[in-house]
Protein backbone atom coordinates (compact mmCIF):
# COMPACT_ATOMS: atom_id res chain seq x y z
CA UNK A 1 0.00 0.00 0.00
CA UNK A 2 1.59 3.40 -0.99
CA UNK A 3 2.03 5.92 2.24
CA UNK A 4 -0.97 8.15 1.20
CA UNK A 5 -3.26 5.21 1.04
CA UNK A 6 -1.29 4.22 4.56
CA UNK A 7 -1.47 7.56 5.84
CA UNK A 8 -5.60 7.86 4.94
CA UNK A 9 -6.57 4.60 6.76
CA UNK A 10 -4.68 5.54 9.81
CA UNK A 11 -6.66 8.61 9.91
CA UNK A 12 -10.27 6.77 8.87
CA UNK A 13 -9.28 4.70 11.96
CA UNK A 14 -8.19 7.11 14.47
CA UNK A 15 -11.40 9.08 13.99
CA UNK A 16 -13.30 5.92 14.09
CA UNK A 17 -12.03 4.66 17.22
CA UNK A 18 -11.58 7.91 18.33
CA UNK A 19 -15.46 8.57 17.94
CA UNK A 20 -16.24 5.01 19.69
CA UNK A 21 -14.43 6.42 22.73
CA UNK A 22 -15.76 9.28 23.21
CA UNK A 23 -19.59 8.03 22.65
CA UNK A 24 -18.13 5.76 25.89
CA UNK A 25 -18.16 8.68 27.81
CA UNK A 26 -20.90 11.05 26.29
CA UNK A 27 -23.93 11.25 23.96
CA UNK A 28 -22.83 11.66 20.45
CA UNK A 29 -25.13 15.17 19.96
CA UNK A 30 -22.71 16.74 22.49
CA UNK A 31 -19.63 15.21 21.13
CA UNK A 32 -17.83 18.27 18.52
CA UNK A 33 -15.73 17.21 15.55
CA UNK A 34 -13.09 19.64 17.26
CA UNK A 35 -12.86 17.94 20.05
CA UNK A 36 -13.30 14.64 17.64
CA UNK A 37 -10.08 15.49 15.53
CA UNK A 38 -8.44 16.83 18.49
CA UNK A 39 -8.39 13.26 20.53
CA UNK A 40 -8.27 11.56 17.06
CA UNK A 41 -4.97 13.54 16.23
CA UNK A 42 -5.86 14.76 12.99
CA UNK A 43 -6.30 17.34 10.98
CA UNK A 44 -10.10 18.67 10.09
CA UNK A 45 -9.65 18.80 6.66
CA UNK A 46 -8.16 15.12 6.90
CA UNK A 47 -12.22 14.82 8.78
CA UNK A 48 -13.88 16.16 5.61
CA UNK A 49 -12.28 14.56 3.19
CA UNK A 50 -13.17 11.20 4.41
CA UNK A 51 -16.50 12.13 6.12
CA UNK A 52 -19.13 14.68 6.00
CA UNK A 53 -20.63 14.15 9.51
CA UNK A 54 -20.55 12.25 13.12
CA UNK A 55 -23.40 10.28 11.51
CA UNK A 56 -21.29 8.94 8.42
CA UNK A 57 -18.21 7.82 10.83
CA UNK A 58 -21.20 5.84 12.19
CA UNK A 59 -22.15 4.43 8.55
CA UNK A 60 -18.49 3.40 8.72
CA UNK A 61 -18.48 1.47 11.34
CA UNK A 62 -21.96 0.15 10.55
CA UNK A 63 -20.47 -0.82 6.80
CA UNK A 64 -17.39 -2.67 8.66
CA UNK A 65 -19.49 -4.07 11.27
CA UNK A 66 -21.70 -5.72 8.20
CA UNK A 67 -17.98 -6.31 5.85
CA UNK A 68 -16.66 -8.49 9.15
CA UNK A 69 -20.01 -10.70 8.94
CA UNK A 70 -20.01 -10.92 4.91
CA UNK A 71 -16.02 -11.99 4.95
CA UNK A 72 -16.61 -14.61 7.76
CA UNK A 73 -20.01 -15.94 7.15
CA UNK A 74 -19.49 -20.27 6.84
CA UNK A 75 -22.34 -20.28 4.89
CA UNK A 76 -24.41 -19.26 1.66
CA UNK A 77 -25.41 -15.86 3.24
CA UNK A 78 -28.48 -16.13 0.51
CA UNK A 79 -29.88 -18.30 3.20
CA UNK A 80 -31.27 -15.12 5.03
CA UNK A 81 -34.37 -16.50 6.62
CA UNK A 82 -32.00 -19.96 8.15
CA UNK A 83 -31.83 -20.47 12.02
CA UNK A 84 -28.12 -19.77 11.74
CA UNK A 85 -29.01 -16.75 9.77
CA UNK A 86 -31.00 -16.01 12.93
CA UNK A 87 -28.57 -16.99 15.67
CA UNK A 88 -25.29 -15.46 13.84
CA UNK A 89 -27.25 -11.90 13.47
CA UNK A 90 -27.69 -12.29 16.96
CA UNK A 91 -25.12 -12.92 17.98
CA UNK A 92 -23.74 -9.58 15.66
CA UNK A 93 -25.88 -7.80 17.70
CA UNK A 94 -24.42 -8.98 21.11
CA UNK A 95 -21.00 -8.45 20.05
CA UNK A 96 -21.80 -4.99 19.48
CA UNK A 97 -24.49 -4.37 21.79
CA UNK A 98 -22.60 -1.29 23.13
CA UNK A 99 -22.37 0.70 19.49
CA UNK A 100 -25.63 -0.57 18.38
CA UNK A 101 -27.69 0.78 21.54
CA UNK A 102 -25.10 3.79 21.41
CA UNK A 103 -26.37 4.30 17.76
CA UNK A 104 -30.00 3.88 18.67
CA UNK A 105 -29.76 6.76 21.47
CA UNK A 106 -27.80 9.17 19.56
CA UNK A 107 -31.14 9.14 17.25
CA UNK A 108 -29.94 7.27 14.30
CA UNK A 109 -31.48 4.00 14.73
CA UNK A 110 -33.24 4.55 10.87
CA UNK A 111 -29.72 5.12 9.85
CA UNK A 112 -28.67 1.51 11.17
CA UNK A 113 -32.21 -0.48 10.26
CA UNK A 114 -31.40 1.10 6.36
CA UNK A 115 -27.91 -0.15 6.71
CA UNK A 116 -29.43 -3.56 7.45
CA UNK A 117 -32.30 -3.16 5.14
CA UNK A 118 -29.76 -2.91 2.35
CA UNK A 119 -27.29 -5.21 3.31
CA UNK A 120 -29.69 -8.12 3.09
CA UNK A 121 -30.96 -7.04 -0.22
CA UNK A 122 -27.48 -7.30 -1.27
CA UNK A 123 -26.98 -11.30 0.03
CA UNK A 124 -30.26 -12.10 -0.59
CA UNK A 125 -29.85 -11.79 -4.57
CA UNK A 126 -31.11 -10.02 -7.05
CA UNK A 127 -34.49 -8.54 -6.12
CA UNK A 128 -36.05 -5.69 -8.21
CA UNK A 129 -37.31 -3.04 -6.18
CA UNK A 130 -41.01 -3.47 -7.05
CA UNK A 131 -40.87 -7.44 -6.01
CA UNK A 132 -43.05 -8.13 -3.09
CA UNK A 133 -40.36 -10.71 -1.90
CA UNK A 134 -38.25 -7.40 -0.98
CA UNK A 135 -41.13 -6.28 1.01
CA UNK A 136 -41.42 -9.85 2.90
CA UNK A 137 -37.24 -9.41 3.51
CA UNK A 138 -37.99 -5.56 4.65
CA UNK A 139 -40.65 -6.95 7.24
CA UNK A 140 -38.16 -9.92 8.07
CA UNK A 141 -34.99 -7.18 8.71
CA UNK A 142 -37.17 -4.93 10.84
CA UNK A 143 -38.85 -7.87 13.18
CA UNK A 144 -35.14 -8.93 13.26
CA UNK A 145 -33.48 -5.29 14.33
CA UNK A 146 -36.69 -4.61 16.98
CA UNK A 147 -36.48 -8.03 18.23
CA UNK A 148 -32.67 -7.48 18.58
CA UNK A 149 -32.91 -3.64 19.89
CA UNK A 150 -35.68 -5.24 23.03
CA UNK A 151 -33.28 -8.14 23.62
CA UNK A 152 -30.32 -6.02 24.19
CA UNK A 153 -32.07 -3.82 26.61
CA UNK A 154 -32.79 -5.89 28.68
CA UNK A 155 -29.53 -7.21 28.58
CA UNK A 156 -29.66 -10.08 26.88
CA UNK A 157 -31.98 -11.71 29.54
CA UNK A 158 -32.96 -14.67 27.08
CA UNK A 159 -29.40 -16.65 25.82
CA UNK A 160 -28.85 -16.27 22.36
CA UNK A 161 -30.11 -19.71 21.45
CA UNK A 162 -33.53 -18.98 23.05
CA UNK A 163 -33.62 -15.90 21.56
CA UNK A 164 -32.55 -16.96 18.19
CA UNK A 165 -35.38 -19.87 18.48
CA UNK A 166 -38.02 -17.41 19.95
CA UNK A 167 -37.18 -15.80 16.58
CA UNK A 168 -37.84 -18.17 14.25
CA UNK A 169 -40.68 -20.03 15.66
CA UNK A 170 -43.04 -16.73 15.35
CA UNK A 171 -41.51 -15.78 11.78
CA UNK A 172 -40.81 -19.21 10.24
CA UNK A 173 -41.51 -22.07 12.55
CA UNK A 174 -40.65 -24.35 9.88
CA UNK A 175 -36.90 -23.26 10.69
CA UNK A 176 -36.82 -24.91 14.25
CA UNK A 177 -37.81 -28.54 12.68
Amino acid sequence: MDKRKAENLRVKNAIVTTLFQLTEKKELSEITITELIKKAHVARASFYRNYSSKTDVLVTLVHDVLQDFRETADYDLSQVYSLYHVRRSFSYFQQYRELVLKVCRAGQAMMLLDELNQFHVEIAGNMPSTSTSRYTLNVYVGALFNTALAWLQDENAVDLEDISRLFTSVWAPSLNE
